[in-house]
């Protein structure tokens, strides 16, 4: 059991753990693929230069899959401790399915980039728009008002995670960081936890196994996290 007190806030931070326990495949699975696809072929700014179409395809099948799936009770649960905390609770997601928000979460931040966005191919200023179509084709995808084909609002490989100094600043008021489901390969989110800890806050890691960086939390909690989350914390 986690104590959270009256003063404190909290900083949470999910990776693709939380959602494969939805039934979505993981960013970079054991055999280097993600869901199929070589991460180089369907994630960099190259891929999209050269393949447009073979990208448009591979996220039109993530939407198509992602529409499908539910939260879980990890989800549930986060959204339940944020409408306890209000103000504060901040949550950074890694993923770019949209469970948190249908689990009822509000306060958060997507820092790779959502799935049922699409943005200019150009990055010509126009903010992202709504777009949960499964495009049949590269010719169905839309234009950007500057006339640009749209892009999937991703971070691909190479490309600066989004709101930064957000979450920079997020961190650097937590008292309490809780990290769920992911691996602590992957970097600036890897880093979160260090930075955290030079704050002066309490780290809790939760996932079926220990992070790479796991020597950096004060709990590491093994499990499942729709398992463990709806029992862990304890507000006074």
């Amino acid at each position: 059991m986690i104590s959270i007190g009256p003063a404190d806030r909290v900083f949470v931070l999910t990776g693709a753990g939380i959602s494969a326990e939805s039934g979505l495949p993981t960013f970079r699975a054991s055999d280097g693929l993600w869901a199929g696809h070589r991460v180089e072929d369907v994630c960099t700014p190259e891929a999209l230069e050269l393949n447009p179409a073979l990208v448009w395809q591979f996220y039109s099948e993530r939407r198509e899959q992602g529409a499908k799936a539910a939260p879980n009770p990890a989800h549930v649960a986060l959204a339940k401790l944020e409408a306890e905390l209000g103000d504060r609770f901040f949550l950074c997601t890694q993923n770019v399915d949209d469970l948190h928000e249908r689990a009822g979460s509000k306060r958060l931040v997507h820092m790779h980039g959502e799935l049922a966005k699409s943005r200019c191919e150009d990055d010509c200023g126009e903010l992202p728009v709504e777009d949960h179509t499964v495009y049949k084709s590269l010719d169905e995808v839309g234009r950007c008002k500057c006339g640009a084909r749209l892009r999937p609002h991703i971070v691909f490989f190479g490309e600066i995670p989004l709101e930064m100094d957000r979450i920079q600043r997020e961190i650097a008021r937590a008292t309490l960081m809780v990290v769920v489901g992911t691996s602590g390969s992957v970097y600036p989110a890897a880093n979160f936890v260090h930075w955290a800890r030079q704050a002066g806050a309490r780290t809790v890691y939760i996932g079926p196994e220990p992070p790479l960086n796991a020597h950096a939390f004060t709990n590491v909690v093994e499990g499942k996290a729709g398992e463990v989350l709806p029992e862990l914390f304890e507000l006074s």
